[in-house]
């Protein structure tokens, strides 16, 4: 990955080959620079292969993603609005480092570094990254439950894209918006209304139904949204590296067979 995974798009390709997987798609934060490199390697693979990426957006106080599957990846708006927003990841990240010195943690803003080498893509998982490695955690999970997370050490808010932006991006690219694994922002009833009416107003057609993150109840929760909505149903791992992750690419169930899979609306933008 080129944001915030641990393996180049080649070895990730090779990874959901020999897993089984079919069709892929790359979706990097905030970033679509990886999305030839992927596309190649996929295609040698014998997978097919779909462009996408994951843009943060801020709605009701929190960051949610919203995932571009089918776009074109030199599209030069949404090259340029994702420069934007990965604009303030770098100062962002002081503040982070900055507030980790307070307790006693020093030298979190180059040890994150390490992990990613372009301030523009640093974010807290590389950040978690270093915790883990320099001892102060035993995983990123327990990372996020004493840091980063709101309330705690670490953490700083950051103004990302607008929901509006992010779907007009991918769609002017000639792409299909997704809301990526509702289930994980805690939103009241009355924000998610909010959240999924404003994304169809704004043109949004999908919703992540299976994924990671994802419980077997989120699922079913979902799907019913999904038919409710009438929008097109995404699985997806959210998959970042082999010893953080909880799902392995190639490994989710099955979409409900109700649905109607995102590819189907997207078989016009498949490579082969």
């Amino acid at each position: 990955m080129v944001s915030d995974g641990t393996l180049t798009p080649e070895v990730l390709a090779a990874r959901a080959h020999a897993n089984g997987v079919e069709l892929w798609s790359l979706t990097d934060h905030d970033e679509i620079g990886g999305q030839h490199r992927a596309a190649k390697a996929a295609l040698q693979l014998g997978m097919k292969y779909i462009t996408g990426t994951e843009i943060s957006v801020s709605f009701a106080g929190q960051t949610v993603h919203i995932v571009g599957l089918g776009f074109n990846p030199d599209d030069p708006d949404m090259i340029a609005g994702l420069h934007r927003t990965r604009g303030g990841r770098n100062e962002r990240a002081q503040e982070m480092s900055d507030q980790l010195a307070k307790v006693g943690i020093h030298g979190a803003y180059e040890g994150a570094l390490q992990f990613v080498g372009n301030p523009e893509l640093i974010s807290r998982t590389h950040f978690a990254r270093f915790l883990v490695e320099s001892g102060v955690c035993k995983d990123t999970h327990e990372v996020f439950r004493r840091f980063l997370t709101e309330g705690n050490p670490g953490f700083v808010p950051h103004r990302w894209a607008s929901l509006k932006d992010a779907v007009q991006w991918i769609r002017d690219g000639g792409g299909l918006a997704v809301i990526a694994h509702p289930a994980r922002y805690g939103f009241t009833a009355n924000e998610e209304y909010a959240l999924f009416t404003e994304f169809i107003g704004h043109g949004g057609q999908g919703v992540e139904v299976v994924t990671g993150s994802h419980s077997t109840q989120d699922a079913i929760k979902y799907a019913d949204v999904a038919r409710e909505y009438k929008l097109a149903a995404s699985r997806g791992s959210d998959f970042h590296s082999p010893d953080e992750s909880h799902t392995d690419l190639g490994t989710l169930p099955w979409l409900p067979g109700d649905l109607t899979p995102v590819w189907e609306l997207l078989s016009h933008r498949i490579q082969y």
